[in-house]
């Protein structure tokens, strides 16, 4: 009994709602502390970063303590449980008192920039030109001073994962590092500043930012935006961003925006051409289908986004190549990543697909980190001359067929103008009919049933997708009209395409010799 009040009464600060805590492994917010009847002494409600390891929203046996975001994001502890951390200088000297050889060893790297030890020479805080304090429990600044005599060259710092959670608390550690150019932030809860442009001294020399998973909205970065007038590089990857609204005096040194793993309202996305010196966006896996320019007609380049030099699309749904043709309308568009997208040549041949992207993007130097060579530049264009002269010729003297070949392939007359016309012998030919009628080897696997072993099957390509699904409904024992099919190709890794369509044809699907299809129950 007397433990247990003893760990009840464990000390708790004054200000602990809104304080972050430390709990074993796990983050939370305090929103609650007192008592919960019929237990004796203090409790401290939290919510956690973590929703699933919560029990309740803040409602315990009828009564309201605090409010969730999450049916299950809390929970109640004693504050013994919690730990409240320490100030910025008290974890600096725990981790380079303690190991500062090993620490002096490390190479850092934010995103493109890295930083390494060989030119420091005095083995001292006062001297390091980098502080890495992620998981070190930061919860403030400490004693007013203190960090400016005892950091003073700090370039460089992560207070990832900490326990601040006020963005005036890091200004308060930010303004005693005058040489402060880099800041991670990542993982952490931090309360919007209530005037975000009294701090803009704290950050004045800052330059790169990160800020991954902190469940940031973008208008919430934008309100912070002011305290960071020369930012080049944000990274905001992994939060809550949706709609991007127009950045309206703020950002506007930024040169490099990573906003990848949100899920983007693709349609607000012109709004960033408000950053006027933007060279590199990253956009990975934000389900970007889709982007017009309406400003400039096809084959002509648009003024919007007038810097933009590097954009990174991986892990998105690009299935269009109207898609990459709006891309052609970027003047300054230099390097485009774009793998794990189901962007695919009519053969699904990936080299073919490569072979059109450089075709399609006249600037382009760098594809998917690969530099494009003079040699394989004008390859791609003229096997992209070859591959649509049949089209071209048929819309030749036809004006509506002209015009909608040349909405299709707005850079097909500059090429034909670099190059002359395709000779009709030189043309490539679409595949026979009687390609239809090919034995295809499928493998079938089926994704619910993990335990059932694939199934390989010689069809024949003009097989309906309905007769597909009535020979597996006998397979399984299931109605036909409970399967669901899609396929991957063996020659393009990543993309799933779904055959929706049951009176379609494997042919129509462009479903090949190897391929994989995958059976679902709907």
């Amino acid at each position: 009994m007397a433990a247990e009040r003893a760990e009840a009464e464990a000390e708790v600060p004054e200000d602990a709602v809104g304080r972050r805590v430390s709990c074993g492994q796990h983050r939370a917010t305090v929103r609650f502390v007192g008592p919960v009847p019929p237990t004796a002494g203090v409790w401290l409600g939290v919510e956690w970063d973590d929703p699933t390891r919560g029990k309740h929203d803040g409602c315990h046996d009828g009564a309201r303590y605090f409010m969730c975001r999450h049916p299950t994001g809390g929970s109640f502890v004693r504050p013994s449980k919690a730990s409240w951390g320490v100030d910025f200088l008290r974890a600096a000297r725990r981790v380079y008192d303690v190991d500062a050889e090993a620490v002096l060893g490390e190479e850092i790297t934010v995103s493109s920039k890295t930083l390494e030890w060989a030119d420091v020479r005095e083995r001292s805080l006062e001297s390091l030109p980098s502080i890495l304090l992620k998981n070190c429990l930061v919860n403030g600044a400490g004693e007013d001073g203190q960090i400016l005599q005892t950091t003073p060259n700090v370039r460089w710092l992560d207070l990832s994962a900490s326990l601040l959670c006020r963005w005036e608390d890091v200004a308060a550690i930010a303004r005693q590092l005058e040489c402060l150019e880099a800041l991670l932030l990542s993982s952490n809860r931090l309360r919007l500043p209530s005037d975000p442009a009294a701090h803009r001294q704290a950050f004045r020399n800052l330059k790169v930012l990160t800020l991954i998973g902190c469940e940031l909205t973008w208008p919430q970065v934008l309100r912070c935006a002011p305290m960071w007038p020369k930012l080049e590089e944000l990274i905001v990857e992994d939060n809550h961003i949706t709609h991007l609204d127009r950045p309206e005096g703020v950002l506007q040194e930024l040169k490099c925006l990573n906003v990848s793993k949100n899920p983007l309202d693709q349609d607000s996305l012109l709004n960033l051409a408000a950053l006027p010196r933007l060279e590199q966006l990253i956009m990975t896996d934000t389900g970007f289908s889709s982007i017009h320019f309406p400003d400039a007609a096809p084959g002509l380049e648009t003024s919007t986004f007038a810097s933009l030099e590097k954009l990174n699309l991986n892990c998105n749904n690009i299935s269009e190549w109207v898609v990459i043709d709006e891309l052609s309308k970027l003047a300054s568009l230099r390097h485009l990543w774009c793998r794990g997208n189901p962007l695919a040549s009519a053969d699904r041949n990936p080299r073919t697909a490569n072979q059109m992207l450089v075709a399609k993007l006249p600037h382009l130097r760098v594809l998917d980190g690969c530099e494009v060579t003079p040699e394989e530049r004008r390859g791609a264009e003229f096997d992209y001359l070859k591959m649509f002269g049949e089209e071209w010729l048929q819309a030749r003297g036809q004006s509506q067929l002209s015009q909608q070949f040349a909405s299709r392939h707005p850079r097909y007359s500059s090429l034909v103008d670099k190059y002359g016309a395709p000779d009709e012998g030189e043309l490539t030919k679409r595949q026979p009919f009687a390609l239809k009628n090919q034995l295809l080897k499928i493998t079938f696997v089926f994704v619910d049933d993990a335990a059932r072993t694939p199934v390989e099957k010689k069809l024949p390509a003009s097989m309906e997708v309905q007769k597909v699904k009535g020979l597996l409904s006998r397979i399984m024992k299931v109605p036909a009209s409970d399967l669901k099919l899609s396929y991957t190709s063996a020659k393009v890794v990543g993309p799933e395409y779904h055959m929706d369509s049951d009176l379609k044809t494997l042919f129509f699907y462009a479903v090949e010799d190897g391929d994989t299809v995958l059976v679902r129950r709907s």
